[in-house]
């Protein structure tokens, strides 16, 4: 027989605005043992010193990761002009410098070249595997690595406040894959002053706000108690941008079996990514073709 997991068998979503000085890893941990949950997990890592949301999906909901992840995100973040570090963030080391300051004119003419559809190079100190191994592993050993260039679409990117010469804010809403550090950097050396991350917030996450989010101290104060558990959202809070599709009890039957199951109507077009309900419970996830969700995911609620 295998091992039984430890922990309850609770599924749902927990919204956390996260501290800086605090890993992603860190966090899920925290909620795991705060609600005593057998499998938790994140939709999307968040830098050590960055802040904002961290969506923790537990039991049956981090079968929904994936589509959360996938979703636009909006980060506020301020560079600071002047300095190029080798984290491209304020925790890095200092390895290269500009005397020259950027105007603000000289900037929104830059941005320009950063919204749309555009390549992007991550930072060496990032989790992209290279021959099997992290980046940021290689980077700390002292070597350091070609990365190669990978497809980012921007929503947005704006030019929102300028404290002083050394420093801007922005905000950008950007789909998969979009690393902050880099956006400062490539913009630093667009505009010849160099650049970093000073600070970074992520506001939302898919469905998921910061500001509708948990702090730590709360998670620790409601640990273990129902009052916690009052905040889980349901598992289909991430499946926000795919279409519902109701069950025929018959279909029900047969999704849960893991075969294709019918739907009793449907907005979906043929290939559409859906998910499948019976009796307002998620059931499964999958490829909607002939009347029929074809599952990738089965839910066991």
């Amino acid at each position: 027989m295998g091992r039984k997991s430890k922990g309850r068998a609770i599924s749902g979503w927990l919204v956390v605005d996260k501290p800086a000085g605090v890993t992603s890893t860190a966090v899920v941990g925290k909620v795991r043992w705060a609600l005593d949950a057998q499998k938790a997990g994140h939709a999307g890592t968040l830098d050590p010193s960055a802040t904002g949301v961290l969506a923790i999906a537990l039991g049956e909901a981090t079968k929904t990761v994936p589509f959360v992840t996938d979703a636009n995100k909006c980060y506020r973040f301020q560079v600071r002009w002047g300095a190029a570090t080798d984290t491209d963030d304020a925790e890095g080391r200092v390895i290269d410098t500009r005397d020259t300051r950027p105007t603000d004119a000289q900037i929104e003419t830059a941005l320009v070249a950063f919204r749309g559809q555009i390549e992007q190079v991550p930072p060496q100190y990032s989790a992209v595997k290279v021959e099997g191994e992290r980046a940021y592993d290689i980077a700390r050993a002292g070597e350091s690595m070609d990365l190669a260039a990978r497809p980012l679409w921007i929503e947005r990117l704006v030019l929102t406040a300028r404290p002083d010469a050394d420093t801007a804010e922005f905000e950008m809403i950007c789909g998969k894959g979009g690393y902050v550090r880099s956006i400062a950097r490539d913009l630093g050396q667009a505009l010849g002053c160099l650049g970093h991350v000073a600070w970074l917030r992520r506001e939302w996450s898919g469905p998921f706000r910061a500001d509708a989010g948990l702090s730590l101290a709360q998670i620790d104060a409601m640990a273990r108690t129902p009052d916690l558990e009052a905040h889980l959202l349901p598992l289909e809070t991430g499946l926000a941008d795919l279409i519902e599709l109701p069950l025929s009890p018959e279909g029900a039957v047969r999704l849960k079996n893991g075969n294709p199951g019918r739907v009793l109507s449907s907005r979906a077009a043929p290939g559409d990514t859906a998910w499948a309900s019976f009796e307002g419970k998620p059931v499964a996830v999958g490829t909607y073709m002939g009347g029929e969700l074809h599952p990738s995911r089965v839910f066991n609620l």
